[in-house]
């Protein structure tokens, strides 16, 4: 692998340019070069001039389809973007040192990997996490020293949590496996790692776009194998830009209000008897109707017709994006947001009332878009960001709308990246 300074040389000159436009877009290079110069340095400073460094990133992913389905075994819809977290990388004998710029050193040692309830809470508990999850399948481990930048804004739905977790997760797999591990064995290492050491309870759906990369959809039905398929097409072919407005609601610490969602949704599918909400349907829900409502609450019943109605809906949306019917996906996505807001209720945490961002954002975008265009509250919710698809011929001035309101760069126009966690390598992105 190349030393300090043959990186330095070969992204200065453009040796990587390929791999970088690759990433993040032809015009995205530049930046992308000044980046991975930056982690660089960062590595240097901290742990010293490096005998083989390696370079790495995983994407933040956008939620197109699913709101909150995946918990409960539902199929969703989603893409890696080209927000990403990257690390300069060496292995070493000792510790697993993660050094996030901006933050505290994370280490953990190899051999101690055990949960600690103290860490919870604490990205130090994901480094943790991760390397429990390798040895328990008998993976190998070992310690290296890493540098991190991230451009997944944390709080703002684009899952900068998933991405850190399938960076680390790409970068054992790559320097102790050989590469060896699949990308769904990643993701759900990571989601592991999330769920019991973190201590937040998620589904598989963020772990997976970030690892598998692309736009791909997600059945849920057997958690323990997912099917996974690529849609492959462009928004660019539909006149379309996708864009994620960051009202500046942060959701970063809401772990209480995303964990009622889970737990409300249980309470329901144990009602009527089953485990997930998968396993039964709307008809079963209306006929228990009156004795789901007196054991579980009015707002656990309209969660669960959230669910119904939502993963009912991503097949369709799939369908519509293969078979080019623009105005049947904007008019799904559509109904995804409002099923999100009046009956999932995830705009706005439990007992708001002067601060609802994300309820102000979505108004917006509902009039300046209109018949052109569709809106809908982005991932977790309660804060983070929405989801915008945009006419091209409209898209600058609803940047410009939007950033008047909620700051600069507030509105970003996404790039949907073709692949997962990667390392940067050869004369091109490496998959591992």
């Amino acid at each position: 692998m190349p030393t300090v300074s043959q990186w330095r040389e070969a992204l200065g000159s453009g040796h990587y340019d390929r791999s970088l436009a690759y990433l993040y877009g032809e015009d995205g290079v530049f930046a992308a070069r000044t980046r991975y110069l930056r982690v660089i340095d960062g590595y240097v400073a901290t742990f010293g001039e490096p005998s083989d460094l390696r370079l790495f990133s995983a994407p933040g992913r956008t939620e197109i389809g699913g709101n909150h389905t995946d918990h409960n075994h539902g199929r969703t819809l989603a893409a890696s973007v080209d927000m990403d977290v990257i690390a300069a990388v060496e292995a070493t004998d000792g510790d697993i040192a993660v050094q996030s710029e901006g933050y505290p050193m994370d280490r953990v040692s190899p051999w101690e990997l055990q949960a600690v309830e103290e860490e919870k809470g604490r990205s130090v508990s994901l480094v943790r996490g991760l390397a429990a999850r390798f040895a328990h399948f008998g993976w190998e481990i070992g310690g290296f020293n890493a540098y991190t930048i991230s451009s997944v804004p944390k709080g703002s739905g684009l899952s900068s949590s998933a991405a850190y977790e399938v960076l680390l997760a790409t970068v054992l797999n790559a320097l102790y496996n050989d590469g060896s591990i699949s990308r769904l064995e990643l993701a759900k290492a990571s989601q592991y790692a999330e769920c019991v050491y973190y201590g937040k309870p998620c589904g598989l759906l963020d772990q997976t776009a970030s690892s598998v990369g692309g736009i791909v959809t997600m059945d849920f039905a057997d958690p323990t194998d997912p099917a996974v398929e690529s849609v492959a097409v462009k928004f660019d072919d539909f006149g379309l830009s996708l864009c994620v407005v960051d009202a500046h609601a942060d959701h970063a610490d809401l772990t209480d209000e995303y964990a009622a969602v889970t737990r409300e949704m249980k309470a329901v599918s144990q009602q009527l008897g089953v485990q997930f909400l998968r396993e039964t349907d709307y008809a079963s829900l209306l006929a228990n109707m009156p004795a789901v409502r007196a054991s579980c609450g009015d707002r656990a019943v309209l969660r669960a017709l959230h669910f119904f109605a939502e993963d009912a809906r991503v097949p369709q949306q799939v369908e519509a994006l293969r078979s080019g019917d623009v105005d049947a996906f904007l008019k799904l996505i559509k109904e995804s947001g409002n099923s999100s807001f009046e009956y999932l209720q995830n705009v706005y945490p439990c007992g708001a009332t002067t601060a609802q961002a994300l309820a102000v954002a979505l108004a917006v975008a509902q009039s300046e878009l209109g018949d052109e265009g569709a809106w809908r509250v982005h991932g977790g919710g309660f804060g983070g960001t929405i989801l915008c698809f945009v006419s091209h011929t409209k898209t600058a001035d609803f940047v410009r709308c939007m950033d008047a309101i909620f700051g600069k760069d507030s509105c970003r126009v996404l790039r949907i990246r073709p692949i997962g966690g990667a390392e940067l390598g050869g004369d091109h992105v490496m998959s591992v």
